[in-house]
């Protein structure tokens, strides 16, 4: 995969790209991050990049000049083959309006050949950048920064690490929070069970005694199928406590509402 990042602000990225998964799925040719600076896009001697918008208002919005021609220096296929998914290509617009950025998002990303992300700045860009430039808009979450480098660099490794060979293990992958689509019979004899889209079961590791709290005991015998049946009731703990509405699109069997009601139950 080719990931190309588009922003003023090009030395931003020189941190959070360089370490663990992103660095060394770029040593072993599984993606390729470029990083544009838009202002070797502009044409006069400021290289001025923003503007006041029109109708007044606080606040610089990106000029769409150099958002244009950088993207037209990256021989993208047009917007109407990629838009109707013809190319394995994407063109995102980091901004706070847009959709939410998911795991399901990150898997679909995954699956193309070059995306690029445009990162908005200050007050916003102009609107003609989402309307005829870009393919999509999204957010990494419901707040507001003051750009699009943050969400850049969040979607690069989200997306990266799940590029086959990018994670040791890629079974590992299956079985983190929001994963949804997983076969939870899968797991075998491993005693791991997939998220099923609940958040992850919790883990532990040696010493088994640490500061006098002990490992579960559950963990420690042996028996795969009962390790199972807790880790799955843990995740179904920890979803409705921490993130309950991750449980109207979760994977659920009939074993897991009963125990979902007794849980409920229970706290009350």
């Amino acid at each position: 995969m080719k990931a190309d990042i588009l922003t003023i602000f090009p030395g931003f990225f020189c941190g959070p790209l360089d370490h663990g998964i992103t660095r060394r799925a770029s040593e072993m040719g599984l993606v390729e991050i470029q990083v544009h600076d838009l202002r070797q896009f502009t044409h006069d001697k400021h290289r001025t990049v923003d503007d006041r918008p029109f109708g007044g208002g606080e606040g610089m919005v990106l000029k769409p000049e150099p958002l244009f021609e950088c993207l037209d220096s990256l021989q993208l296929a047009p917007r109407e083959d990629r838009v109707a998914g013809r190319v394995k290509q994407s063109v995102i617009l980091l901004s706070a309006q847009g959709q939410r950025f998911s795991q399901k998002m990150a898997a679909e990303l995954a699956g193309l050949e070059r995306m690029v992300l445009i990162c908005g700045r200050y007050e916003g860009v102009d609107e003609r950048v989402a309307d005829f430039l870009a393919d999509r808009e999204l957010s990494i979450g419901d707040y507001v920064l003051s750009g699009g480098e943050m969400g850049a660099a969040v979607i690069v490794e989200a997306v990266t690490r799940l590029l086959p060979g990018a994670v040791g293990n890629e079974a590992s992958t299956r079985q983190e929070s929001f994963t949804a689509d997983i076969d939870r019979d899968s797991a075998g004899p491993n005693s791991t069970c997939g998220s099923g889209g609940l958040l992850d079961y919790p883990h532990y590791t040696r010493p088994a005694e640490f500061r006098g709290i002990p490992v579960p005991e559950v963990l420690m015998n042996g028996n795969h199928e009962e390790i199972r049946r807790w880790r799955r009731q843990r995740a179904l703990e920890k979803t409705l406590r921490n993130r309950p509405d991750l449980l109207d699109g979760a994977a659920l069997s009939e074993a897991d509402r009963i125990l979902l009601a007794r849980i409920t139950n229970d706290r009350n």
